[in-house]
C-alpha cells in the first residue's frame, strides 16, 4: 500500500460526498454490490493482500479539468513521471494546448491528457494479449506490460493517445489512475501536484469544490462517444471562434454559432506546395506494407490456382503442369513464411507471439492472427498433399480437395478480419470500406498478374501460346484494378465530406505527399489500361511474356506506394501537442539533426 505522509495536505485527499446513481451515459456509477463476491477483493498492489480504506472504492472515478485554470507548468506531467519512474521519451500525462487570436487578443488554452478510464475503453477490446481490464475498484483500466507483446494497437485505437508504446522496453504502458494512492483515499499524484487547481479527481459526475460546469467536451478533445471517458471539463473564458495547434497537424477548431458553441474539428490548409517525399514514405509500420500485399497476393494466387480449373482453366491445373503447379504453391508458401516473420518480428516483444490468439472474441488482431494462421497452415498442407501425392496414398480419398477447399474459404475471411483492424473510429483515415475493396482488390489483381506472368514464361519456354489464358486472367486483373481505383475516389470524396481528421489526411495527401499520390494514380490507370491493351492484342510469345513482366511490376510497385501513404497519411483522433512535446514535426526534425540521439530531447526513439 501507499504510504501516507503525517503530514498529507487536505487537498491531496479525495472527498466523500453524495454521488448520483448512474452518469450521463446511463452507466451505473456503483460498480459493484458490496454484496457481490467481487466486493472485498485485494488488487495486491505492489503484493500487498491488503485491501484498500477507500469507502467508495467500487464506484466509478475520473479526472476533472478546468481549462482556465492550467498554466501549463507541467507539475503534473513530473509527478506522474516522477511516480511511475518513466524515461523521458515517455509520458503517461501530457500538457499539450491550442491558441487563436492575435496579439494583444491572443488566447491560449492549455489542456492535460492521460488515460480517461472509458465506459467502453476500446483499449481493452482491441488488445489481442488481454493485458488490459477495466477493474470493479474505481473503474480503473488497468494494463500489464507483462502481458502485452508491443503490438502497438491500443495506441491506434485510443482517441486520446493514452497507451505509450516503448519500443525500447517493447511493450505498452499507460495511466493506472495511482490505484495504490487511492487505496488509502489519495488522489492520484499527478491531480495532488496541479499548481493552479486546474486539474482535480473523484468520483465522476460530483462536482469537485470551485467547479460549476461538468462538460465532456473542450476544444481539442476528440468525441467522447467513442469510449465515453470518465474526465469532464470547465471552461469558462471566452475563446476566439478559431482556435489551431502548435504541432504539426494541419488541425484548427472552430467554434459552431450555429449549433451548442461547442468547437468543431476542420482542416488548417496553409500555402504547402506538392511534393514527393519520398523517403517519409517509410515508417515503422514498413513490415505491415509488406505482410498485408503478401498476403493478399498469396491468398489470390491460391484461390486461381485451386479454383482455374474447377472453371474450365485446365492450363492452369496440377496435372497440366506438374511442376510448375506445386512450385508456384511451395513459392507463396515460402513468401507468406517471409511476410509472417516480419510481422512477427515487428512487435516489441516477437518471442510473445502465441499471446495474440488470446483476445479472439473482441480483437480483431486477434482474429486477423487466427485467420491467417488457418490459411497458412491449410496452404501448407494442400501443397504438400499436391506436390507428393504418393507419400499420402494412405490418406482418405479426396483428402487433398478437402483441405484446399477449407484454405478457398479461410483466405478470404483472414482478409476480412484484416481489412476490421483499420477500421477505427480513432483513425478516420482509415475507417472506410475502401479498405475492404484495396484488400481484395489486390487479392484479385495481385495474385491474377502473378500466375499469368509465371504462366506465360513457362508456356513460352515450352514453345506453347499463353494468348488465351492472358485474356481470360486479364479479367481478374482488371476488375483488381477496378475495385481498388472505385474505392480511392469514393475514399477522398467521403473524406473532404467528412471533414476532421480524416480531411486532414487527404488535405497532407494532396501536397506533402501530392506527387507521389498522383504517381500512384496515374500508376493505377496505366496499369488498368496496359492490361486491357494485352489482353486486347492478344500479346504472346516474348512480347507477350516482356508485356505482362511490365505490367506486373507496374501493379507491384502502385501496389506498394499505395499502402505505404495508407500507414504514413493517417491523423488520428488524438489529443493536441506543444511546440516540442508530442510534435511529430518537432520529432522528425530530431531525428534528421540528431538532437534525437540526445535523450533530454524526449523523442521516442525510432526502433522496431
Amino acid at each position: 500500500m501507499f504510504q501516507v505522509r503525517t503530514d498529507e495536505p487536505s487537498y491531496a485527499f479525495i472527498p466523500n460526498v453524495p454521488t448520483p446513481e448512474t452518469n450521463r451515459y446511463g452507466k451505473t456509477i456503483q460498480l459493484v454490490d458490496m454484496r457481490d463476491a467481487l466486493a472485498g477483493k485485494s488488487l495486491n498492489i505492489n503484493g500487498d493482500a491488503g485491501i484498500g480504506i477507500n469507502p467508495n472504492r467500487y464506484k466509478q472515478h475520473g479526472f476533472f479539468f478546468n481549462a482556465d485554470n492550467c498554466i501549463a507548468c507541467h507539475a503534473c506531467e513530473s509527478a506522474c513521471s516522477e511516480k511511475n519512474n518513466l524515461p523521458p521519451h515517455l509520458a503517461f500525462r501530457s500538457v499539450g494546448y491550442v491558441e487563436g487570436g492575435t496579439y494583444p487578443a491572443y488566447k491560449r488554452l492549455n489542456i492535460s491528457m492521460a488515460c480517461n478510464h472509458c465506459d467502453d475503453p476500446v483499449c481493452l477490446k482491441g488488445c489481442p494479449t488481454r493485458a488490459y481490464t477495466k477493474f470493479a475498484e474505481y473503474g480503473a483500466v488497468l494494463q500489464d506490460p507483462d502481458i502485452c507483446f508491443g503490438c502497438g494497437y491500443c495506441t491506434w485505437v485510443c482517441p486520446y493517445n493514452a497507451p505509450q508504446l516503448d519500443p525500447i522496453a517493447g511493450h505498452v504502458q499507460k495511466c493506472n489512475m495511482c490505484v495504490d494512492r487511492l487505496e488509502v483515499g489519495l488522489k492520484p499524484a499527478c491531480a495532488s501536484a496541479c499548481l493552479g487547481g486546474a486539474l482535480d479527481f473523484g468520483i465522476i459526475e460530483t462536482t469537485p469544490e470551485n467547479r460549476d460546469q461538468l462538460h465532456t467536451v473542450i476544444p481539442g478533445f476528440p468525441t467522447p462517444d467513442i469510449t465515453h471517458p470518465n474526465i469532464r471539463f470547465q471552461q469558462a473564458k471566452t475563446l476566439p471562434r478559431e482556435m489551431t495547434r502548435p504541432d504539426s497537424m494541419p488541425l484548427r477548431y472552430e467554434r459552431d454559432d450555429q449549433g451548442q458553441g461547442q468547437f468543431k474539428t476542420k482542416v488548417r490548409e496553409l500555402d504547402k506546395k506538392r511534393e514527393w517525399n519520398l523517403r517519409k514514405l517509410r515508417s515503422r509500420e514498413d513490415p505491415l506494407v509488406i505482410f498485408t500485399l503478401v498476403t493478399q497476393a498469396v491468398v489470390g494466387v491460391f484461390l486461381l490456382l485451386f479454383l482455374g480449373p474447377m472453371v474450365g482453366l485446365d492450363e492452369l491445373s496440377a496435372n497440366a503442369h506438374p511442376v510448375l503447379y506445386p512450385a508456384l504453391l511451395f513459392a507463396m508458401l515460402g513468401l507468406e513464411s517471409v511476410a509472417l516473420f516480419l510481422s512477427t518480428m515487428h512487435l516489441g516483444k516477437p518471442h510473445r507471439f502465441y499471446r495474440a490468439f488470446n483476445n479472439l472474441r473482441y480483437s480483431p488482431v486477434s482474429r486477423e492472427v487466427a485467420g491467417v494462421a488457418v490459411f497458412f497452415n491449410l496452404l501448407g498442407a494442400y501443397t504438400v498433399l499436391t506436390a507428393f501425392p504418393n507419400l499420402f496414398a494412405w490418406l482418405p480419398s479426396g483428402t487433398s480437395a478437402f483441405v484446399g477447399w477449407g484454405a478457398v474459404l479461410a483466405g478470404p475471411v483472414a482478409l476480412y478480419f484484416m481489412h476490421r483492424i483499420y477500421r477505427i473510429q480513432a483513425r478516420p483515415f482509415w475507417n472506410h470500406w475502401q479498405v475492404l475493396t484495396s484488400f481484395y482488390g489486390n487479392m484479385l489483381a495481385l495474385g491474377s498478374v502473378v500466375v499469368l506472368t509465371a504462366y506465360a514464361l513457362i508456356l513460352t519456354l515450352q514453345g506453347q501460346s499463353f494468348a488465351v489464358l492472358a485474356q481470360v486472367l486479364s479479367w481478374p486483373v482488371a476488375a483488381g484494378l477496378f475495385m481498388e481505383g472505385m474505392g480511392l475516389w469514393f475514399h477522398a470524396s467521403d473524406l473532404n465530406r467528412g471533414g476532421a481528421e480524416g480531411a486532414a489526411s487527404h488535405y497532407e495527401q494532396r501536397t506533402t505527399y501530392g506527387k507521389t499520390y498522383l504517381a500512384r494514380n496515374a500508376g493505377l490507370l496505366l496499369s488498368t489500361l496496359m492490361v486491357i491493351a494485352l489482353a486486347a492484342v492478344g500479346a504472346d510469345g516474348w512480347v507477350g511474356v516482356a508485356g505482362w513482366s511490365i505490367a506486373m511490376a507496374l501493379i507491384v510497385t502502385t501496389a506498394a506506394v499505395g499502402r505505404a501513404l495508407f500507414y504514413v497519411l493517417v491523423i488520428p483522433t488524438t489529443m493536441p501537442g506543444a511546440f516540442f512535446w508530442k510534435n511529430r514535426g518537432f520529432q522528425e526534425h530530431a531525428r534528421a539533426t540528431g538532437l534525437a540521439h540526445m535523450p533530454q530531447v524526449g523523442v521516442v526513439p525510432d526502433l522496431h
